[in-house]
């Protein structure tokens, strides 16, 4: 009779435990979905002034004995060359116009080829890359890999394609210390990105990839493949209907 008194107050005490925890994750849950939901409402209006990605650089930097830099500029999206969107498109997500955040074919055989233990590579879309620059932080955990999904899918849902490819060119890593396409034609052109041709666009969008090990200012002949590449899917693919 004493071992069932026990058992059945052991069971009462659980219960209210699990509950609370329970009642307590619930709540995380939902602050989380309103607060995701609310940030990336705002930046569909809202340039994002930093991310994660330009602090951990200059963290790099310091730690290396460099001074901080972050060169950036906001740009509008109809401010910025027909040459450059077309050949980042061409570079990184061709069917960006047409998916909804997510490139299955591009998914699967990125997942072929990991599997079979070649080197890594990526099936990110333009939206992918977009929520992981903006949102999160750099790596390629699982984690991340779910929230960079769950962000994708808000602002596909929540921002336009122009708004999305506006983002994206005006914060990407172009180089050391440098963000956007603005900053990258300054830098290696030195003109603004409103003006650049379908050869330097394409150059720009060859070193994407890998910005701190390739530049335009050094193109290497691989690189220049690249360019010859992206300049022929600029030439198919033709004008950006949005």
């Amino acid at each position: 009779m004493a071992k069932t008194r026990t058992t059945r107050t052991k069971s009462k005490v659980k219960r209210p435990l699990l509950k609370k925890v329970t009642d307590i994750a619930t709540k995380v849950f939902l602050y989380f979905l309103l607060v995701s939901v609310f940030w990336v409402i705002a930046l569909r209006f809202i340039n994002p002034p930093i991310t994660l990605l330009m602090i951990l650089r200059n963290i790099e930097r310091k730690a290396d004995g460099k001074p901080f830099k972050t060169e950036k500029k906001w740009v509008k999206f109809d401010d910025i060359s027909d040459n450059m969107k077309r050949a980042a498109v061409s570079a990184e997500d061709q069917l960006f116009l047409k998916h909804i955040g997510f490139d299955m074919k591009a998914i699967e055989k990125a997942f072929a080829s990991n599997a079979k233990g070649k080197k890594v590579k990526g099936g990110s879309t333009i939206s992918q890359q977009t929520a992981k620059n903006v949102f999160l932080w750099p790596g390629r955990s699982w984690l991340r890999k779910g929230f960079e999904a769950y962000f994708t899918l808000l602002i596909e849902l929540f921002w336009s394609k122009e708004r999305i490819l506006e983002v994206y060119l005006n914060v990407i890593e172009m180089g050391d210390g440098i963000y956007g396409a603005e900053a990258a034609s300054q830098e290696y052109y030195g003109i603004s990105c409103a003006k650049l041709t379908k050869k330097q666009a394409a150059l720009i969008a060859s070193c994407f990839p890998n910005p701190l090990r390739w530049t335009p200012k050094n193109a290497t002949p691989y690189i220049r493949h690249r360019q010859y590449l992206i300049l022929r899917n600029m030439n198919r693919l033709g004008p950006l209907d949005f």
